[in-house]
């Protein structure tokens, strides 16, 4: 013959006394904390946490009747620890731009151990260098045929003053080689190239699409930033040499037409003034800059938050970190390449 234990509820009313049933099981006060329940044969005691209620009696003005609402407090009374102790990094969570910043550090490594590996997707290398390159020479060019002829007003009027007209071709060459194609170049990119690299990213980022490349295998870094870097680097440069091309034949016409220089003095002019390193460091200088846009703009892609907002906050910060990158980049390039007193323009007097 088999016997059952059953538990029966104790219901207390004050902090002192309490109600048995059955002599089954028992419970020490409101300031204990040790819960025990006697059966037939076993006895279990535990620690268990107390909580105290009070309970207030306020007249309903509609029936007339009572009612007792009942306000808990929870107080753990034995003493136990109820959580970790809190530390000063268990609130703190490092600044926006702090953990993009160290992302683009991040994302520029990862990929040059990939291209090193040779885990390049070359099908989309080729699509986004069509589209860093040959989609963006009209733009380019005509926006460096423009800027050249603006500095060629300002330098013909005064040089034309001083008699130097034989000078001006060696200093727009010079101006255009090493300074105007390959800023004037990476800022149109950067408006054009990589707000649409920031934008693609981080609506992907935001709708999940790189979860699934994952999920199917593939490696977001191989299949998106790697050909949009390679790309970007590739390109610049040639886009560099045509500017610089577009922008001198530019210069030498309005010389020629407006101001009454003729163009064989302004191309001999530079001729005599240029070097081969001021057409290298040009392009050293633009393939530098090219991988500062791709992977500036790819990174704030891929952490973007926050939907659509988000998507354009990216977007306008990431061009302006790229504008911030190449002028930065700019000054050390053309620190290191150019240093001490020049003679460039003793040839061209």
């Amino acid at each position: 013959m088999q016997t059952t234990s059953q538990l029966h509820p104790t219901y207390y009313f004050s902090s002192r006394s309490s109600i048995r049933s059955n002599g089954r099981m028992k419970l020490r006060g409101w300031n204990s904390s040790q819960l025990s329940f006697n059966g037939r044969g076993q006895s279990l005691r535990f620690l268990t946490p107390i909580r105290k209620t009070r309970l207030f009696v306020i007249s309903n003005a509609d029936d007339g009747h009572a009612y007792a609402p009942v306000i808990e407090e929870d107080i753990n009374t034995n003493h136990a620890p109820s959580s970790e102790p809190e530390t000063f990094f268990s609130k703190w969570s490092p600044p926006k731009y702090l953990w993009r910043g160290l992302s683009v550090l991040v994302l520029a490594g990862q990929v040059i151990i990939r291209t090193l590996k040779g885990k390049v997707h070359w099908r989309n290398t080729l699509q986004q260098l069509e589209r860093v390159g040959p989609k963006s020479v009209g733009v380019c060019l005509l926006t460096s045929a423009f800027v050249g002829m603006a500095f060629t007003i300002q330098f013909v009027r005064e040089f034309t003053r001083l008699g130097l007209n034989r000078s001006v071709g060696g200093v727009l060459a010079l101006a255009f080689s090493r300074e105007l194609s390959p800023v004037v170049t990476s800022i149109v990119v950067a408006g054009r190239i990589g707000s649409a690299f920031a934008a693609e990213l981080g609506t992907m980022q935001v709708s999940e699409q790189t979860d699934t490349l994952r999920v199917l295998g593939s490696n977001p870094v191989d299949y998106l930033v790697t050909p949009r870097v390679i790309a970007s680097s590739l390109a610049l440069p040639f886009l560099t040499l045509m500017c610089f091309t577009v922008g001198m034949a530019s210069s030498a016409l309005l010389a020629d037409s407006v101001y009454g220089i003729s163009i064989n003095i302004i191309l001999d002019s530079a001729q005599r003034a240029l070097r081969s390193w001021d057409i290298i460091s040009a392009m050293i200088k633009s393939q530098v800059f090219g991988m500062i846009i791709s992977i500036v703009s790819c990174a704030w892609g891929v952490t973007t938050m926050g939907g659509a907002k988000g998507v354009g906050e990216s977007t306008t910060s990431a061009v302006v970190i790229s504008l911030v990158g190449i002028f930065m980049a700019d000054f050390a390039l053309s620190y290191c390449f150019f240093q001490g007193a020049g003679d460039s323009l003793k040839n061209c007097v």
